[in-house]
């Protein structure tokens, strides 16, 4: 059975495990952090001048101030499920020729062409460099399949043979510096002590939207994702 998706809100049952890159897990911290330390507090002082000056009902600047800190909110309560949730699995161990979580694979199309995936966490996707999620469609069409393979892929109306040409573990090519690597710079130069913690603000927005998202279901297993 394929895994289920995660709920839009981030809602993961007792269990569940984010499977995710060291490289994807300091992008959801990174996020996290600078949205804890640096914007919040920004709009939550923009938010109190604003209430200063009068009528709220028809203040543009409190309402929308108030807007942007329930989406921050909202943001955070997801990126901390997300975060606590995580497993993080380093793609450079060598798992041998079989696919699992990690794995970069090159399949050949029936046509002849062939492309390259590397496939990671749900919250890591970039499509267009060819990084899927292994809870894709392709992505568990190879899970557990090895160089020599040749496996049926079907999706929607696609359906197709694909031959999987090899399968190697490397090492994660690193992201340029983050919004919040940028500002810790910036604090340290400045001689400004920082606490990184993962804990939500006291304060935090409560969530009164209902979770419309699909269920998560808890059906992975060590053993599917890795070897």
């Amino acid at each position: 059975m394929p895994p289920k998706a995660v709920s839009r809100d981030g809602d993961t049952p007792a269990g569940f495990k984010n499977y995710i890159t060291p490289r994807g897990y300091k992008r959801l911290k990174d996020e996290y952090t600078y949205l804890r330390i640096v914007e919040r507090p920004m709009v939550v002082e923009e938010v109190a001048h604003a209430a200063s000056l009068g009528d709220r009902s028809e203040n543009a600047e409190y309402i929308y101030g108030k807007k942007r800190l329930r989406e921050i909110d909202r943001r955070m309560r997801f990126l901390h499920k997300r975060l606590a949730a995580a497993e993080v699995v380093e793609p450079s161990q060598d798992r041998g020729a079989a696919v699992f979580f990690g794995a970069t694979v090159t399949v050949a199309w029936p046509d002849g062409s062939e492309k390259v995936f590397d496939l990671i966490g749900e919250d890591e996707i970039e499509a267009d460099l060819g990084r899927i999620s292994w809870r894709s469609p392709i992505g568990q069409t190879l899970m557990r399949k090895k160089e020599g393979d040749a496996v049926r892929f079907q999706h929607l109306a696609e359906k197709a043979t694909l031959d999987v040409v090899e399968v190697i573990y490397k090492v994660q090519d690193l992201d340029p510096p983050s919004r919040w690597d940028r500002h810790k710079a910036a604090f340290r130069d400045a001689g400004k002590a920082v606490v990184e913690t993962l804990e939500l603000p006291a304060d935090t927005e409560p969530d009164t939207e209902p979770d419309t998202g699909p269920d998560t279901g808890v059906d992975d297993r060590d053993d599917e994702v890795l070897p």
